[in-house]
């Protein structure tokens, strides 16, 4: 297993820094999700690490050993590229073992190496197959084992999944993930899909503009942004403005409203602040108490799995999400009670 470690690492284009700084600690055997908007820097941060850019600053160590003027091919490491790249022209048997016979690897260790990999992403018989003949799934497949051929000390992907449909893209991205889990080799992934990110990581760095701005399990992420635009971008988040009025309570929509003792505070009093609380944790029910927060319903939305309420209180479109088992009677236009259950908010700077 391999431990990357980056160090004040940048990348320069002219006046546009595309990684700008970044310091991160990827443990040996983790599967590592580079999360972030496009042009945030995370796929100029992977070609950094894989050798493909030189960089304008900071350094890349695997394992101890800085990698600055190592070139490429000589780092070991599988990669797949978001386009996949395979070579029309070669079958499936030679697609995978390419990298083996440019390193002069004999013709049975090539077959042999191919049988297991066909085996390991559940190809098998598929060995002469032209790419055109594959479906989009099994090019993934083919491209994953070609990236995995040389038993690599890092695996890293870009968007390997981007092009697929929504149904194959989360069945691959399960298949990604147990796959990684079997063989145990470091994978960093580019993605800008959080439900991606959430379902193979664990470890997510969340980018912008060049920066990390928050790296962690994805949970913890989830349920602790470091600021507005982790919480937005990782799932949905309801960012209320507000300001703390006492130790553990907040002043926002209107309400005084107590906070539970493990939300997360980062603001000072009477500081401008945000309040971020999700929407599974906003409870909508039919009849307002006197003495809670009231709201009109704006939108609904079921989902089949879920069920989406949008209410807008004190001017604020809030939004809730329950079970369909646990849905309100309500309808667009009526006056509803809004309850927050804390406890897993956080309230940040503005």
């Amino acid at each position: 297993m391999t431990a990357v470690s980056i160090e004040d690492l940048s990348k320069r284009f002219g006046a546009t820094a595309a990684v700008d700084g970044v310091t991160i600690e990827i443990p040996d055997g983790k599967f590592v999700c580079l999360l972030g908007p496009s042009g945030c820097g995370k796929t100029t941060l992977l070609r950094l690490i894989a050798g493909l850019e030189e960089p304008s600053g900071g350094r890349v160590l695997v394992d101890g050993v800085d990698q600055s003027g190592v070139p490429a091919h000589r780092r070991d490491f599988g990669m797949v590229f978001q386009s996949l790249a395979l070579f029309p022209h070669l079958t499936v048997a030679e697609n995978i073992a390419y990298a083996l016979k440019i390193r002069r690897v004999d013709a049975t260790a090539r077959r042999v190496r191919v049988a297991e990999l066909l085996d390991l992403v559940k190809l098998p018989g598929l060995a002469d197959r032209r790419v055109h003949q594959l479906s989009g799934g099994q090019r993934q497949r083919i491209a994953i084992a070609r990236g995995l051929a040389i038993d690599p000390r890092l695996f890293l992907l870009d968007e390997p999944l981007a092009a697929l449909d929504a149904k194959l893209r989360e069945h691959m991205q399960i298949e990604l993930r147990l796959l990684q889990q079997k063989l145990g080799v470091t994978t960093i992934v580019v993605t800008h899909d959080q439900r991606e990110a959430m379902t193979m990581a664990d470890l997510v760095i969340v980018m912008d503009r060049g920066r990390v701005l928050q790296a962690g399990p994805p949970i913890e992420i989830y349920r602790r942004p470091a600021n507005s635009f982790v919480a937005n971008f990782i799932g949905t988040s309801n960012l209320l403005p507000c300001r703390l009025v006492g130790q553990r309570r907040v002043h926002a929509v209107g309400h005084d409203i107590p906070l539970a003792e493990t939300d997360v505070v980062s603001a000072g009093m009477d500081a401008d602040a945000v309040l971020s609380i999700r929407p599974e944790d906003v409870v909508v029910t039919v009849a307002p108490d006197p003495d809670g927060m009231a709201g009109e319903v704006a939108f609904i939305r079921d989902l089949g799995a879920s069920v989406e309420i949008s209410v807008t209180l004190d001017g604020m479109d809030i939004r809730s999400i329950c079970s369909p088992q646990s849905r309100p009677d309500v309808a667009m236009g009526q006056t509803v009670g809004v309850t927050f259950h804390t406890g897993r908010a956080t309230v940040m700077a503005s």
